[in-house]
């Protein structure tokens, strides 16, 4: 037996150190793993703050608009400034009725977009001219709280014609295959800078900007060209998961 035992002696170290050492392995693959998913976590959790962030810094900035716009026509024309205040106060009590969360369904955010034309509208009255067409298989997709009032803004700041001053904008948005397509056009004189256009356009543009890179990534696309005919035109495109499925 004593021979026996240092026969055996080597096949049993040898199995031994590679169950100690398959015992390490998957300890290391699981604290691997875990050190993974609490990286994700992470990223998810800053990813969503600076959404939060960008999306809470669109509403002061249209607020601000807004209300400057107001105080100019307060003496120059009061029924129109008295109407905006209105509509400025139902568009309000809207945002914070809404949902808190990133996305919404699309016609929700026809029915802000609708508060802020009316705003407009009290503005600029018989100048400003709009045309909707939105394909009702496409209502109940989701898309980014608050991203279609910057790109009409957008196009209300820069799109009057510069000999009659008229504003005419055309919003589109229909489906692409796996993508919802948005549609922003104009009357005005056109682009000559895109760069340019994105900076000039304030913090809401540039943040819809920044939020539809940082939600959708490479499944996203957002352009601002020379409209065929005159004006500028923006169009945005992103791609649908199975939970932005309509």
């Amino acid at each position: 037996m004593p021979v026996r035992y240092f026969m055996e002696l080597p096949h049993d170290v040898i199995a031994y150190a590679i169950a100690v050492g398959f015992v390490h392995l998957f300890d290391h693959y699981r604290r691997s793993r875990d050190r993974e998913v609490e990286t994700a976590r992470l990223e998810a959790r800053l990813s969503q703050a600076q959404l939060q962030s960008l999306r809470l810094q669109i509403q002061p900035h249209f607020l601000f608009n807004a209300l400057n716009t107001v105080s100019s026509l307060i003496y120059e024309d009061p029924k129109a400034a008295d109407e905006m205040l209105a509509k400025l106060s139902e568009f309000l009590r809207l945002t914070l009725k809404g949902s808190v969360s990133q996305e919404v369904p699309l016609e929700e955010e026809l029915d802000y977009l609708d508060l802020y034309l009316d705003i407009m509208r009290a503005r600029f009255g018989d100048r400003l001219g709009v045309r909707i067409d939105v394909d009702d298989s496409v209502r109940r997709a989701v898309v980014p709280q608050l991203l279609l009032q910057p790109l009409v803004e957008n196009a209300v700041r820069h799109g009057a014609d510069p000999d009659s001053g008229a504003i005419r904008i055309d919003f589109a948005a229909h489906r692409d295959g796996d993508r919802l397509v948005l549609s922003v056009r104009d009357g005005g004189p056109g682009l000559e800078d895109v760069d340019a256009a994105i900076r000039n356009g304030g913090i809401g543009l540039s943040n819809t900007v920044d939020r539809l890179r940082t939600m959708y990534g490479d499944g996203q696309t957002i352009e601002f060209e020379m409209a065929p005919g005159g004006g500028s035109k923006s169009r945005s495109a992103f791609r649908t998961s199975r939970r932005r499925r309509w």
